[in-house]
Parts: structure tokens; C-alpha cells; sequence
């Protein structure tokens, strides 16, 4: 740039590009490697409890259905209620500190459960679990897409949304080691210790990006206020927001069953397949955990060569994906070999093969998703209304999703008995192909809103 067109630039945008190195080059890596350990603690203290169902049913005399609720419901509704507040929250604050503190929070209550003397002791502990995790991922997202530009949006996502993978792992795999030698009381109290960590691992050594800095640098243009929109204008922008209306909706649909697969997924290895609890949770933290990890990964490198050919790939790659998927995991919940491969001392079903391929492709969905809606969402309002899009997930998919598992389970028991679990899991696999249907919905009106925002 020429000094005369240095000179024309506004002092605004100057000091902006200023700001915005404080967080470019390894910093922002680092900023993502960070977010990622806070999201993968928030998932390994929510799915935890898929491998300590048993072991709590047993020792407190409840049913599938009261389980259901324990691990679904309960969570999800409280989650649900301070999810948008929270996101609000972000849009106008430090998002760094609301992040640390949120992790700290969270993982103090999962120290709780490990200290519950009753069923509703441990349910109220769950919710403080709730609580702090309602403030952290719709923040942690925000600031990704302040570091990263859009064309690098879904690698940068895929890395964020091994979380969920990461949390599946630690949380079932050395979950069920600890659970199974010393008690599921243990199992919470030991992984509640590393959020803490991460906590202020995050506050002292991050730092808080710019607000709407790849607009900044793309556009040159002065940074955003910290003052957020009228909710009542975000939310009639988001109804007006085709792309948003339909990525919500499949979102909803696909954590619907993937919650609930997740989370009984364990449980089905013990009844159907007579595991142990600590093989049932190995297999699934270190054979499922790795292939989503590899699948979310494999996701976002395809997603971004691809969008970049043609913009409507970035939602065209999940469709693709799930419906690879679905037969995979029909595969995997209807058969019932009873043979197995002895492995360092575990026994393998033969029909988790069929799990690991399920794995791979059913975790495509999540990265492109949340890079497409961080692609059509303003900067100022992305926390509020990525909130909302958490809530569907989590208010539908985490809340209701294992619950219906369990009510579908004992409602199988007549006909199935001990295999209920085996019918009611599979049957979720039909709500793959609804989210399926509402992906394609918002395939054009996403590549509209790019072209629109392209010729802008």
C-alpha cells in the first residue's frame, strides 16, 4: 500500500488491524487448542454419565425411564433456560473469563455428583453441570470465528468439535476403568479435577480476540460495539434467516439420536453383548472415539476444499455423511454374533466394526454446520443466536433424546425383554434421515445468503 492510500485508511481501522494481531499466528492456535480441552472436559462431565447408568440404576433401584430423565431431561432443561441468557451475555462481555469461569463452575458440580446420597441429590448436582455449561459453547464458537477466516472456518471447527469425541473417550473409556475398580462415585470426583485446571489454564494464559475481527480485516471496517442487538431483533433476523431456520432444525434432529446413542450406547454392550462395564466403556472411548475424531477431522478438510468449488458442498458433505451412515448403524444395533476378539485383554464384539464405520461418518455433521451458520450470522449477535441453535441441540437432542431411549426400552420389554434397549436404539437411527431432509431444505438458501454476502 502506498503512503497516500495508507493515509486514507481511518484511524479506526488501523488500530483495529493493531488489536487484531494480538491474537494471529500461534496465538490463535493455541486460543483453539484451549477451547477445544474446555469443550471436550464439558462432554466428558455430560457423557460420563453414559457409562455410570448401570452402576447408579443399580445402587438406587430406578428405572430406565427415571435414568432417561437423569441423563437427558433434567440436564437439557436447565440448560435450555440459561443457554440464550448466557449467549447474550457473551455478546456484550469478556467471553475469555465467561468461558473459565463457566468450566470452573461445571466442574465443581460433577465433584457434587460424586458426593450425592440420593437419586435427586445426584439429579441436583447434574443441574449445576447444566449451568456451567450453558455459558461455554456458543462463546467458545464466537471466538473461533474471530481468529480464523471463513475459508478456514471448517478445519478450524472440525479441530473445536472433536470435544464431544475427545470428552467421549476420557469420559467412557477411563471413566469405566476408574468406575469399575473403585466405585462410580470415584469416576466423577477424578474427572472433575482437570476442568478446573483447564479453567485457569484459559483465563491466564489466553487472550480475548477482537469482536468481528476476520470482518475487519476482510472489509476494513471498524470494529463492532460491545453492545448487543434488541433480542427481539435478533430473533426476527433468525426467522428470517432461512439457512439458520433449516441448520437448526437438522441440528436438532441429528442430536436427537446422537445424544441418545451416545449416551446408551454403553448400556446396550452390557445387556446385549454381556460386557463388563469396563470393556463395554473401552470400546466405546477407544474404538468409537478415535473414528469420530478422525471422521470430524476428515470432515472439515473435505468441507473447505470442497466449498470452495462450490459453495453449497458445506452442507452437501453432512448429507452425504449421514446417510452413509445409517446403514452402518443398523448394522451395528441388529447383529447379534456372539462372537468376539480377545484384544489386550478385552472382548470385541465382532459387530463393533460396524460401530467404528458408524462413528466415522455420523460426526461429519457438526463442523460444517457450525462454520456455515458462523458464514450467514452477524459478528455482533453470532453468541445469541449460536445460543439458540445450542438450545435446539440440547434442549430436543440432549434433553429428549435419552429419555426416549429409555421410555422406548421399557416399553420393548414385553415383546423384547433384555433386548429392548437393542430396538429401542435403532430405532432412533430413523431420525438420521429427517435431519438428512432438512440439510437438503437449506442447501439453497445458504448459497444465496453467500453469494449475497459476496457481492456485498
Amino acid at each position: 500500500m502506498s503512503a497516500s492510500a495508507a493515509a486514507t485508511v481511518p484511524k479506526a481501522a488501523s488500530a483495529t488491524l493493531r488489536a487484531v494481531s494480538n491474537v494471529t499466528g500461534w496465538r490463535r492456535h493455541y486460543l483453539l487448542f484451549v477451547l477445544l480441552l474446555v469443550y471436550g472436559m464439558s462432554m466428558i462431565d455430560r457423557q460420563i454419565m453414559g457409562v455410570l447408568i448401570e452402576p447408579i440404576k443399580k445402587e438406587m433401584g430406578v428405572s430406565d425411564s427415571a435414568m432417561g430423565l437423569l441423563t437427558g431431561l433434567a440436564f437439557a432443561l436447565f440448560y435450555s433456560i440459561l443457554a440464550v441468557p448466557f449467549g447474550r451475555f457473551a455478546d456484550r462481555t469478556n467471553r475469555r473469563n465467561l468461558i473459565a469461569w463457566c468450566c470452573g463452575g461445571w466442574s465443581i458440580a460433577t465433584a457434587l455428583c460424586g458426593m450425592a446420597v440420593g437419586f435427586w441429590s445426584l439429579t441436583a448436582a447434574r443441574v449445576g453441570v447444566a449451568v456451567g455449561e450453558a455459558g461455554s459453547t456458543a462463546a467458545s464458537t464466537t471466538m473461533i470465528a474471530d481468529v480464523y477466516p471463513p475459508e478456514q472456518r471448517s478445519r478450524a471447527m472440525s479441530v473445536f468439535s472433536l470435544g464431544p469425541h475427545l470428552g467421549s473417550l476420557v469420559g467412557l473409556g477411563v471413566g469405566a476403568w476408574i468406575a469399575q475398580h473403585y466405585g462410580w462415585r470415584a469416576a466423577f470426583l477424578w474427572l472433575a479435577v482437570p476442568g478446573v485446571l483447564i479453567a485457569l489454564v484459559l483465563r491466564l494464559t489466553c487472550r480475548e480476540p477482537l469482536r468481528g475481527a476476520q470482518e475487519i480485516l476482510g472489509k476494513r471496517v471498524a470494529p463492532p460495539q460491545a453492545v448487543a442487538e434488541k433480542f427481539s431483533d435478533v430473533m426476527s433476523a433468525l426467522r428470517r434467516n432461512k439457512a439458520f431456520v433449516g441448520l437448526g432444525l437438522a441440528g436438532m434432529v441429528m442430536a436427537f439420536s446422537g445424544y441418545a446413542i451416545g449416551m446408551w450406547n454403553t448400556a446396550f454392550l452390557v445387556r446385549s453383548h454381556g460386557l463388563q462395564l469396563k470393556d463395554a466403556g473401552a470400546i466405546m472411548g477407544f474404538i468409537g472415539g478415535p473414528g469420530a475424531i478422525f471422521g470430524a477431522l476428515l470432515s472439515g478438510w473435505i468441507t473447505d476444499v470442497m466449498a470452495k468449488r462450490d459453495v453449497r458442498w458445506q452442507i452437501g458433505i453432512p448429507v452425504l455423511a449421514t446417510l452413509v451412515s445409517i446403514p452402518l448403524g443398523l448394522a451395528f444395533y441388529f447383529n447379534d454374533s456372539p462372537e468376539k476378539w480377545l484384544v489386550a485383554g478385552l472382548q470385541i464384539p465382532h459387530a463393533i466394526v460396524w460401530y467404528g464405520l458408524f462413528a466415522v461418518f455420523s460426526s461429519f455433521w457438526a463442523a460444517p454446520a457450525f462454520a456455515a451458520l458462523a458464514n450467514v450470522i452477524a459478528s455482533s449477535s453470532l453468541a445469541t443466536s449460536l445460543s439458540i441453535y445450542n438450545l435446539l441441540l440440547t434442549a430436543v437432542g440432549g434433553g429428549l433424546g435419552p429419555l426416549t431411549v429409555g421410555l422406548l426400552s421399557d416399553a420393548f420389554i414385553a415383546r423384547a425383554g433384555n433386548e429392548s434397549l437393542r430396538w429401542a436404539l435403532a430405532s432412533m437411527l430413523a431420525f438420521y434421515v429427517l435431519g438428512v431432509l432438512a440439510y437438503a431444505c437449506s442447501i439453497k438458501p445458504y448459497a444465496q445468503q453467500m453469494a449475497a454476502k459476496k457481492r456485498a
